[in-house]
């Protein structure tokens, strides 16, 4: 009787704790613009069915990487979604698209992807707040760079917008990361090289427009850039945080770093 009286406790408990937990979804998106299926993750937090709508983080992985690597590596992104109440969305952005609408690739269109296809998708499907008051963008290296450049280019769509170790200026590394594939190498195509970069892209800000938080370790071999777009961002006055601490360009360092950035969203969706 007590054997049976512990398992229906502890069969109990694990329902309630399943029940109060983050869910995953991994569900797969079409895009119009490049003809094919993009998988997603999608992670909802504790209470979403009782919830009306909830902000939206969408959080991009790095070069050479794919839409499970946040949950995989970092599963305490699940504990934050319920802790935030926040919806994360993790797509996939390619083996190295650096989130451009490639001029030279068809199959690399991740600027629209991203911030028109997916976003649509998200709203059609998910209880989510349909402003750019309840959405951000955040992710790391190439998906660092991608965060801060869709969200540059599409202030309609994102309040708020962070980078992790983010390839915030591509110039310094024209033969890196496939970039060349997608713009063409920067001897031959300089001027698509110069508008594409993220250190470029400040003059489409004003103060305040969006909420941003840049992050990067003093070992990470994209620092120099980071603190270049930090005083860049000073010097016009562009309100932001900048943090950067010892750390270099590894898992260890993004699995910290996410938790500032996903707190940082949740400050800004909450303000008044």
């Amino acid at each position: 009787m007590k054997k049976a009286f512990l398992s229906l406790f502890v069969f109990s408990f694990l329902a309630l704790l399943q029940a109060q937990a983050a869910q995953v979804d991994s569900v797969e998106v079409n895009s119009a613009v490049m003809k094919k299926n993009l998988k997603v993750v999608v992670v909802r937090p504790a209470g979403y069915a009782s919830g009306k709508e909830y902000p939206v983080v969408y959080l991009l992985h790095g070069y050479s990487g794919n839409h499970s690597n946040w949950v995989s590596r970092v599963p305490g992104i699940q504990k934050a979604a319920d802790n935030l109440n926040m919806i994360i969305v993790c797509p996939d952005g390619g083996f190295s698209s650096w989130y451009w609408d490639s001029p030279v690739d068809p199959q690399s269109q991740f600027e629209t992807y991203i911030s028109k296809e997916l976003v649509a998708y998200v709203d059609k499907n998910y209880k989510t707040i349909k402003d750019r008051k309840g959405r951000a963008i955040t992710g790391l290296s190439m998906g660092g760079h991608g965060a801060l450049y869709l969200a540059l280019k599409h202030q309609d769509v994102y309040g708020a917008a962070g980078s992790m170790s983010g390839g915030v200026d591509i110039r310094p590394f024209p033969n890196n990361w496939d970039m060349a594939k997608r713009l063409g190498t920067y001897a031959e195509q300089p001027e698509r090289w110069e508008k594409n970069t993220v250190i470029n892209m400040l003059h489409l800000l004003t103060p305040n427009s969006l909420s941003l938080i840049i992050d990067c370790g003093t070992e990470d071999f994209f620092y120099d850039v980071n603190e270049n777009l930090h005083k860049q961002l000073e010097y016009r006055k562009i309100p932001h945080d900048y943090i950067s601490r010892p750390g270099a360009h590894n898992w260890p360092y993004w699995d910290n770093a996410v938790q500032y950035q996903l707190l940082f969203m949740n400050n800004y969706f909450n303000k008044k």
